[in-house]
């Protein structure tokens, strides 16, 4: 085969159907892939990686402050809170109040994402190494 094309049209209708019927509407897929660029962004994605690992060092609920992400990833409050509304609007992490911080933790859609994106689950990764390497 010269090219990434079939010789010969010859379509597997029920398989073919069935597939089709699964898939994400334009919607749906419209979503998914707003999701999948806001983690396209290195601080983003720092920053998401961070709060998983927090759960996985066994931080209360795997939340943490935006100061205690902004020392973690060497960046500003003030970009860590425009980064997190971000997220947030999005549906990958879910914040609360607790006086006068806020918390940030991230959503099982959250997770998923980001372990697709990473390349494995939150926590298998300890400063950067795979574990076990």
């Amino acid at each position: 085969m010269t090219n990434d094309r079939c010789d010969l049209l010859c379509i597997d209708a029920p398989k073919a159907e069935a597939i089709r019927a699964r898939l994400l509407g334009e919607e749906g897929a419209q979503e998914a892939a707003e999701a999948a660029r806001a983690l396209s962004d290195p601080t983003r994605l720092t920053l998401a990686g961070a709060l998983g690992e927090a759960e996985s060092v066994g931080e209360a609920a795997g939340e943490l402050c935006v100061c205690d992400l902004a020392w973690i990833t060497g960046r500003s409050q003030n970009l860590v809170s425009h980064h997190m509304r971000t997220l947030r609007s999005l549906g990958l992490v879910r914040s609360r109040r607790d006086g006068k911080l806020v918390m940030y933790r991230l959503t099982e859609r959250g997770k998923v994402l980001l372990g697709a994106v990473a390349g494995g689950a939150p926590g298998d990764r300890i400063a950067g190494k795979e574990v076990g390497a």
